[in-house]
């Protein structure tokens, strides 16, 4: 599964970047921190999740999943954010799941494992 990561902190990046590689589940094929960055790298790198922070700047969610889909419209996304609140908001506007950053690695694996599954039905 190829992967790429877009949150607006480098350290966030870097630890989904770790945690992935040591699952040996994914191949990171990117990472971005601006929306700019990861649409482009979206519609180069054709990954098959993406890893998506809520506070990417560029767009809000609301905007940045639909020009997300343009880019690459079999990409699956998981948006991560520290405010359980905008859960509603990201499912809404065509998240495939959605995480708070506070919950374990194994919960990401999890849903990553419940999302990708779901493509291959």
């Amino acid at each position: 599964m190829r992967v790429l990561i877009a949150d607006n902190q480098s350290i966030v990046r870097h630890a989904l970047r770790l945690l992935l590689e040591q699952a040996g589940e994914a191949q990171v094929v990117g990472d971005a921190s601006q929306v700019q960055n990861l649409l482009a790298q979206a519609e180069e790198s054709t990954p098959d999740l993406v890893l998506l922070g809520a506070n990417l700047p560029g767009l809000n969610l609301v905007e940045l999943l639909p020009a997300l889909r343009r880019a690459n419209p079999e990409v699956k996304v998981i948006v991560l954010s520290t405010h359980p609140e905008v859960s509603s908001a990201a499912l809404a506007s065509g998240a495939d799941g959605f995480l708070s950053k506070t919950e374990t690695p194994e919960r990401l694996l999890e849903m990553i494992i419940k999302v990708t599954e779901a493509k291959e039905d």
